[in-house]
């Protein structure tokens, strides 16, 4: 089984592409192909990368756009030039604090999330797993986005799904379903998108 994911992930072509570009994983081209939809990032704003190591994300963005990246992630990650990181759980008052501080009152203009959980193989405890990181990015995102900002999320479709579709709409004019062409067809994660927050006039 081992050999078998080896193979199917060398020979993938964003796996060879994201080396031959430098990237530290392949999952710069589901954001980016995302962006390219959605016109999520622009000049002049502020980024928070949750659950960002390996950190491609963050490298994607502070290579291609003129944008600070305030990176997060409870494992360790190499550093990237433009981007702040945090190491520690984003739920902990003492890593909102560090944010805070290194935010110096800016305020954020996009949350970006592709946290996935360890998988147990249990397909209604990883979908359960799975929908309470949504469900923690969602609510991060809603204390500190300022109003009209916009939400990137990952989420494994299943159980908790719809409902969780139909609190975003609660609180951003916007929200649409993406499935970028580099995230792999067998698996169950789709990508929503959150535009113009309505919740928060800081």
């Amino acid at each position: 089984m081992g050999n078998q994911w080896l193979n199917r992930h060398n020979s993938d072509i964003y796996v060879k592409q994201s080396r031959l570009d430098g990237y530290r994983s392949r999952a710069v081209y589901k954001l980016a192909q995302i962006d390219a939809r959605d016109h999520l990032l622009t000049g002049n704003m502020n980024v928070i990368d949750l659950g960002a190591a390996p950190g491609g994300w963050s490298q994607w963005i502070a290579k291609n756009k003129q944008i600070k990246v305030f990176a997060l992630d409870i494992l360790p990650m190499e550093p990237l030039i433009n981007v702040t990181f945090i190491q520690g759980d984003f739920r902990e008052d003492e890593v909102l604090n560090k944010l805070l501080e290194q935010l110096g009152g800016c305020k954020i203009d996009l949350v970006i999330s592709d946290m996935a959980p360890n998988t147990s193989g249990i397909k209604d405890v990883d979908q359960a797993r799975s929908m309470l990181l949504a469900e923690l990015a969602r609510d991060f995102a809603y204390e500190v986005l300022t109003q009209n900002g916009n939400f990137l999320t990952k989420v494994f479709q299943g159980e908790g799904f719809d409902f969780y579709i139909k609190s975003l709409r609660q609180q951003f004019k916007k929200v649409v379903t993406r499935k970028p062409d580099a995230s792999r067809a067998k698996s169950p994660e789709v990508y929503l998108v959150g535009k113009n927050y309505l919740g928060n006039s800081n």
